[in-house]
């Protein structure tokens, strides 16, 4: 039997270039999908929670995530001020990025070699919605593009609404009714402003400090927060911007 020989003919140098553009072009579409299904779909978990969970799984420990979402109007009008106090006072206004914070930020890595946070709550939202904990150029890269594509789909009002609801103020406590619930035994609508300013207080380090049972350092950061929120001029202060 007579062999034939078959000839492939080599695609052309714009055929290879369009398949290359598929990654990219997916990856947009599908962090552009991710990003604007939230702003209507509230979220029923978050990678933080999932790698919290693969985290117990890890070390063999039981862990319950204690998750209970609660719309804008089921939330004390003292938290989300008390958030932005402790974490973002230029929420209102900035796009994503708080610029100045984030050469302070360089600034002091310079002068000490240690690197503190600069993030906007928008940025945070990015991290414990979509991401992971850590410090990589890749995380911290698209970390910024989701910052991008959460505050260009997003009114201010539902991106504070989902960071109320996925920050973790207690190890395997996320959200503002789990934690309003668990530490005083009310529900997230009912917090007064010092309560408020507790939770926020331990959001640098969750799982080291303690709203339930305060230390020193919480107690001083509360009043702090406490001052800046009357200084700001308290809930009225997100009127426009979330009003």
């Amino acid at each position: 039997m007579r062999r034939q020989a078959i000839f492939r003919r080599r695609p052309s140098p714009w055929r290879r270039l369009r398949r290359l553009l598929w990654l990219p072009a997916g990856f947009v579409l599908v962090t552009l999908l991710q990003v604007a299904t939230v702003r209507f779909v509230d979220p029923w978990t978050s990678g933080f929670m999932l790698a919290r969970r693969v985290e117990a799984w890890s070390a063999g420990e039981t862990l319950r995530i204690d998750y209970h979402w609660r719309d804008w109007g089921a939330l004390s009008p003292h938290l989300p001020i008390a958030l932005v106090a402790a974490e973002d006072q230029k929420f209102p206004t900035h796009r994503g990025f708080d610029f100045d914070a984030i050469d302070a930020a360089l600034a002091r890595y310079q002068g000490d070699g240690r690197l503190r946070g600069a993030s906007t709550i928008s940025q945070q939202v990015a991290r414990n919605l979509y991401l992971w904990s850590g410090r990589s150029w890749l995380r911290k890269g698209l970390e910024a593009w989701y910052t991008v594509l959460i505050e260009a789909l997003w009114p201010k009002r539902r991106i504070l609404e989902v960071y109320a609801n996925l920050a973790e103020f207690g190890d395997g406590i996320y959200g503002a009714e789990a934690a309003a619930q668990r530490f005083f035994g009310k529900p997230a609508s009912a917090l007064t402003p010092t309560e408020s300013a507790r939770l926020a207080a331990v959001l640098p380090s969750p799982r080291r400090y303690r709203a339930e049972a305060p230390g020193p350092y919480v107690l001083q950061r509360q009043r702090w927060i406490e001052q800046q929120v009357r200084q700001l001029g308290g809930p009225d202060y997100l009127r426009e911007c979330c009003g």
